[in-house]
C-alpha cells in the first residue's frame, strides 16, 4: 500500500512540513504537530461532498498516486484555474461590446417613435370635428330605424287584420284551424295589452284592450254555439269526441260559465238518450241485423222477458246500467282525462278572469278531470238510475221468496262495489244501490218476521217429533240458511268476517232475522216434553244440528258457534247426571247411597281413596250401626248384590240405549264413559264404607274368609251368584255376626273390568 505521507526522517520538499531533523524544532512541539496532523487527516469523511468531488476529478484526469504527481498537482490546478479565468474575461469583453451596440439601436428607435407621436397629435387635431358630426349622425339614423321597427312590430303585433276577426266572430267561417290560431293571437294581444297600460300612453292600451276584448267574447260566444251544434249532430249511441271538439272544449274552458253550459246541455241529451235505449233494452228485442228497426232476426230478448224470475231481471238491468257506464266513461275519458292537464289549467285562468262565478271567495277552485268525468256520467244517466230503482222496489215488493230477496242484496252489493270503483263513491248510482240494497233487506226481514208469526200461531209444527229429532221447521229453515250463507260466500264484494268473535260482521244482522228466531221456537217447543230426560235429548240435537250448519261459515261460525258450544256443553252436564243416575237406579246402588248419606258430609264422588279410607276411619264409632240400616240388613244387602249381578252383563249397552235418541253418537259414547266413571266413584265409596264397618263390627276375619271366598266366584253365572247366597246363608248360621263384605262381595276393580 502507498502511502499519502512521507517518513518521518525525509524531509517535506518544499510541502509546507518542517523537516524532522531540524534542530530548532524541540522533540515534543513535532510530536504534536504530527499528532494533530494525523487526528485531522483520520477524522476526514470519505462521504463529505468536497472530498468525494475531488476524488472524482482525479479519477477522470488518470492521475497516478505517485510522489512526483502529488508535487506537481497543485501547481498544475492552480495554473488551469489562471488559464480559465483569462477565457472568462475574454469573453465577457464581446458580452459588453454587443451591449454597446444595442444601447445605440434603443437611442435610435426611441428618437423615431417621438417624431411618430407629433405626427399623430397634429393629425388627430383636424379629424375631431369630422369624427364627432359622423357620431351623432349615426345616433340620429339608428333612433330612426329603431322607431320605425317598433312601428311596424306594434302595428304586426296588436293590430289584427279585419280578414281574421271575420274568421274569428262570423258565424259563418267555420271553427278550424285557423279560428284557433287567430283567437291565440287575440289573447296575446289582450294579455300584452298590460305592458301599454304600464306606459306613458294609456289610451292606446285601453282602447287595444277594449278591442280585444269585444273580439274575444264574440269568439267564445261562435265557439259555444258551435259546440252545441257539433253536439246536436253527435253519434250519442257511440259518442267519441273528435278532436275539433276536443280542443273547443279546452278552449271554452276559460270561460267557466259556457264550459258549464256546454257539459249541461250534453248532460240532458245523453239523459234522454239513454233514458230512451234503457227502455228500448226493456221492451224491445235487439235484431240480429244491429239495431232496432233492421228487420232482421232477433237475437237478444228483451229484459222484461225475465221479469218472472227476479233475479235474472234485476241482474240484467243492472248488468245493462253497467256496460252503458262504462261505455259512456270510455267515450268521454279522453275528453277529461287525456286533456285533463289542459283543461285544469284553462278552468284555473277562466276562475281568475270571471272571479264572480265562485261561490265562495276565499275557497279555491280547481279542476278535477276524473271528478268531472265521473260527475258527467252520472248526469248522464239519471233517467236511468230513476227507472232502475221504480223498476226494483216494484220487482222487490211483489216477491215472497227471502232467499230471493237476500240473492238480490248480494246482487245490489256487487253492484255496489263496482259502481264505486267506477264512478266514485259519492255518484248517484252507488247511491241508488245502497238505497235499493237497505230496502230489499228491509223487505228480507218483514218476510222472515212473518214466517216467525205463522210458525208461533201452529202448534203442530211446533210440536217436537217422537224421535226427539230437530222439528222440520227448523231443518227447513237451516237449510235455507246454508242457501244464504252460500250467497253471501260467494258474492264478489264479501268483506274480511272479524277474527273476534265479539265483533259482528256483515252477516251478522241475516242471522239475527233467519236462525236466532227459528232456534228460540224450537227451544222453546220443548216445554211440551214430560220428562226432563227427553227436554235435555231434544235440545241437544236441536243445538247439534244448529251448529254443524254455521260451522263451516267462518263469518258465522265467528259469532254464533261460541254460544251454541257453551249451551251444548250445559246439556252435556245435564245428560251426564241422567246417564248416571240411570246406571245408580238400574244397579241398585242408589239404595245403598241414600242409606249411606247421613255419614258423608261431602260430596261422594270427590277425593282420593286415601282420603275416604280416613274419613272412614274417622267414622268408625258410627259405622258399627251400619247394620241397623233397612238398606244393609241382609236379606235387602243380598237383593241388591243380585240386582247389581243382573245389571253388570248388559250395563254399557242399557247405558248406551237410554241415549239412542242422541244423534251425535261421539256425545253419547263421551257422557256414556263419564258416567260409568262416576258410577265406579260412587260404588267404591259404598265398597269402602261396607269394609269399615266390618272392620268397626270386629267381624274383618269373617268378611275376608267370606270376600275370598265370594272373590273365587266373581265371575260365574246367575246359578253360581245363587250359590254364593245360600253359602252366606249358611254362615250366616254358622256365626250369629254376620259379615257385610260377604252378602255384597263385588269389588271395585271388577266393577271398572266389566264396565270398560
Amino acid at each position: 500500500m502507498t502511502s499519502y505521507f512521507p517518513p518521518s526522517g525525509s524531509a517535506s520538499n518544499g510541502v509546507g512540513t518542517p523537516a524532522a531533523s531540524s534542530p530548532s524544532t524541540p522533540p515534543t512541539q513535532r510530536s504534536t504537530a504530527l499528532t494533530n496532523r494525523l487526528t485531522t487527516v483520520l477524522s476526514a469523511s470519505y462521504a463529505d461532498s468536497d472530498i468525494r468531488d475531488s476524488l472524482e476529478t482525479l479519477s477522470l484526469r488518470g492521475i497516478h498516486n505517485s510522489e512526483k504527481t502529488r508535487r506537481q498537482l497543485r501547481l498544475d490546478v492552480e495554473k488551469e484555474v489562471v488559464g480559465c479565468n483569462a477565457e472568462i474575461v475574454k469573453d465577457f469583453g464581446k458580452v459588453a461590446e454587443q451591449l454597446r451596440r444595442i444601447g445605440t439601436v434603443i437611442s435610435t428607435l426611441n428618437q423615431t417613435c417621438d417624431d411618430m407621436r407629433k405626427r399623430i397629435n397634429l393629425a388627430k387635431q383636424d379629424t375631431t370635428p369630422v369624427l364627432e358630426e359622423a357620431t351623432a349622425l349615426m345616433a340620429q339614423k339608428k333612433e330612426t330605424e329603431t322607431k320605425q321597427q317598433l312601428l311596424e312590430a306594434f302595428s304586426k303585433h296588436f293590430l289584427i287584420p279585419e280578414d281574421d276577426l271575420l274568421i274569428l266572430t262570423s258565424a259563418e267561417e267555420s271553427v278550424d284551424e285557423r279560428f284557433f290560431d287567430v283567437l291565440a293571437r287575440v289573447k296575446q294581444v289582450h294579455h300584452d295589452c298590460e305592458v301599454l297600460l304600464g306606459g306613458e300612453n294609456q289610451r292606446l292600451g285601453l282602447e287595444i284592450m277594449e278591442m280585444s276584448a269585444r273580439n274575444l267574447n264574440s269568439a267564445y260566444q261562435k265557439l259555444y254555439r258551435w259546440i252545441q251544434k257539433e253536439f246536436r249532430s253527435l253519434n250519442l249511441e257511440d259518442p267519441r269526441i273528435s278532436s275539433s271538439i276536443r280542443r273547443a272544449l279546452r278552449v271554452l274552458a276559460e270561460r267557466p260559465s259556457l264550459f258549464h253550459s256546454c257539459l249541461d246541455f250534453f248532460a240532458e241529451a245523453r239523459d234522454y238518450v239513454l233514458s230512451d235505449a234503457f227502455h228500448y233494452a226493456l221492451t224491445d228485442a235487439i235484431s240480429g241485423a244491429g239495431g232496432p228497426g233492421a228487420g232482421g232476426e232477433s237475437t237478444v230478448k228483451p229484459i222484461e222477458f225475465s221479469a218472472h224470475d227476479p233475479l235474472r231481471y234485476i241482474g240484467d238491468m243492472l248488468a245493462w246500467v253497467h256496460s252503458t257506464t262504462v261505455s259512456e266513461r270510455e267515450a268521454l275519458e279522453s275528453l277529461f282525462v287525456d286533456d285533463g292537464d289542459e283543461l285544469a289549467r284553462g278552468f284555473q285562468a277562466g276562475m281568475n278572469s270571471e272571479p264572480w262565478s265562485r261561490i265562495d271567495e276565499d275557497q279555491e277552485v280547481t279542476f278535477d278531470g276524473q271528478k268531472a268525468l265521473s260527475d258527467l256520467v252520472n248526469r248522464d244517466l239519471t233517467g236511468v238510475s230513476r227507472a232502475l230503482r221504480q223498476k226494483i222496489e216494484l220487482v222487490i215488493q211483489s216477491h215472497e221468496d227471502p232467499i230471493t230477496c237476500y240473492k238480490v242484496v248480494n246482487l245490489l252489493s256487487f253492484y255496489r262495489t263496482t259502481f264505486s270503483k267506477l264512478v266514485g263513491t259519492k255518484s248517484n248510482l252507488v247511491e241508488l244501490c245502497q238505497n235499493l240494497e237497505k230496502f230489499t233487506f228491509d223487505h228480507f226481514e218483514t218476510l222472515m218476521r212473518d214466517q216467525i208469526s205463522a210458525l208461533a200461531g201452529d202448534s203442530i209444527a211446533l210440536s217436537p217429533p217422537d224421535d226427539l229429532s230437530p222439528p222440520q221447521f227448523l231443518l227447513d229453515a237451516l237449510e235455507n240458511l246454508a242457501l244464504l250463507m252460500k250467497s253471501h260466500e260467494a258474492s264478489v264484494g264479501l268483506e274480511e268476517s272479524p277474527t273476534d268473535s265479539n265483533q259482528e260482521n256483515a252477516f251478522t244482522s241475516v242471522l239475527r232475522v233467519a236462525f236466532d228466531p227459528f232456534l228460540t221456537l224450537a227451544r222453546a217447543s220443548s216445554d211440551e216434553l214430560k220428562t226432563t230426560t227427553a227436554q235435555c235429548i231434544y235440545r241437544t240435537n236441536i243445538l247439534f244440528a244448529a251448529r254443524e250448519a254455521v260451522s263451516p261459515f267462518p263469518f258465522a261460525r265467528s259469532t254464533h258457534v261460541p254460544p251454541l258450544s257453551a249451551a251444548l256443553s250445559t246439556l252435556r252436564i245435564d245428560l251426564l247426571d241422567t246417564q248416571h243416575d240411570f246406571l245408580l237406579e238400574t244397579s241398585g246402588l242408589q239404595v245403598l247411597l241414600d242409606a249411606l248419606e247421613p255419614f258423608s258430609k261431602t260430596e261422594k264422588d270427590s277425593g282420593t281413596a286415601e282420603k275416604k279410607a280416613e274419613k272412614a276411619e274417622h267414622q268408625k264409632p258410627h259405622l258399627a250401626d251400619l247394620t241397623t240400616l233397612p238398606a244393609f240388613q241382609p236379606e235387602s244387602l243380598i237383593t241388591s248384590s243380585q240386582q247389581l249381578d243382573d245389571f253388570l252383563p248388559s250395563a254399557l249397552m242399557d247405558a248406551t240405549d237410554n241415549l239412542k235418541r242422541v244423534q251425535s253418537v261421539s256425545l253419547v259414547q263421551s257422557v256414556t264413559e263419564d258416567a260409568v266413571e262416576a258410577f265406579c266413584r260412587d260404588f267404591e265409596f259404598v265398597e269402602g264404607m261396607i269394609i269399615a264397618a266390618d272392620e268397626a263390627r270386629g267381624t274383618t276375619n269373617v268378611a275376608t274368609g267370606s270376600s275370598g271366598s265370594v272373590s273365587g266366584q266373581s265371575g260365574r253365572s246367575d246359578g253360581n251368584a245363587t250359590a254364593n247366597k245360600k253359602d252366606n246363608e249358611d254362615a250366616e248360621e254358622d256365626d250369629e255376626q254376620w259379615s257385610l263384605r260377604s252378602l255384597f262381595p263385588r269389588t271395585t276393580g271388577e266393577i271398572r273390568v266389566l264396565l270398560s
